[in-house]
C-alpha cells in the first residue's frame, strides 16, 4: 500500500488554504456591494501588495473581486491564445536549459508558496473586515 503524506508547506496545501480561506470569504460575504467604497485604511499593510486594475486606490470590493478571479485562476487555469503559442515554442528546450529546469521550477514555486500564503491572509482579512462592517465580528471563526 501507498501512504499519502503531505508537507504542510507543500504548494498543493497551500492552493487549498487559499481556497478554503477564499470560500470562505465567499460564503461569508452575502452582500458584496457592502464592500463598495469601504476604505482600506484598517488593512493597508496587509493589503498593500494587492493592486486593481480598475481602481488604483482599491476598496474591499476590489479585492473581494481580486481575491475571486485568483481563485478563478488556480482552479481552472490561465489560457490564452498567445499563452499557448509560447508553450509549443518553449516545448523546444536545448540542453542547457533543461539542465536548468529544475532551479527554475523550484525558484517559482517558492515564489508561488509564498504569493499563496500573502493572498491566503488578506482572503482572510477581508472576511474579517466584513464581518466588522456589518456587525457581525463575534459570529463564526
Amino acid at each position: 500500500w501507498m501512504r499519502r503524506c503531505w508537507s504542510k508547506n507543500s504548494l498543493f496545501n497551500a492552493m487549498n488554504r487559499f481556497i478554503g480561506a477564499v470560500n470562505n470569504m465567499d460564503q461569508t460575504v452575502m452582500v458584496p456591494s457592502l464592500l463598495r467604497d469601504v476604505p482600506l485604511e484598517e488593512d493597508r499593510e496587509m493589503m498593500g501588495s494587492l493592486k486593481s486594475d480598475d481602481d488604483e486606490e482599491g476598496d474591499m470590493y476590489s479585492y473581494y473581486q481580486l481575491l475571486k478571479s485568483i481563485r478563478r485562476d488556480i482552479e481552472w487555469g490561465v489560457r490564452c491564445a498567445a499563452a499557448d503559442e509560447r508553450l509549443k515554442e518553449g516545448m523546444k528546450i536545448t540542453q542547457e536549459e533543461d539542465e536548468d529546469l529544475k532551479a527554475q521550477f523550484q525558484y517559482h514555486l517558492t515564489g508561488l508558496q509564498g504569493v499563496l500564503s500573502k493572498l491566503t491572509v488578506q482572503a482572510n482579512s477581508l472576511t474579517k473586515r466584513y464581518k466588522k462592517e456589518i456587525g457581525i465580528g463575534g459570529w463564526g471563526q
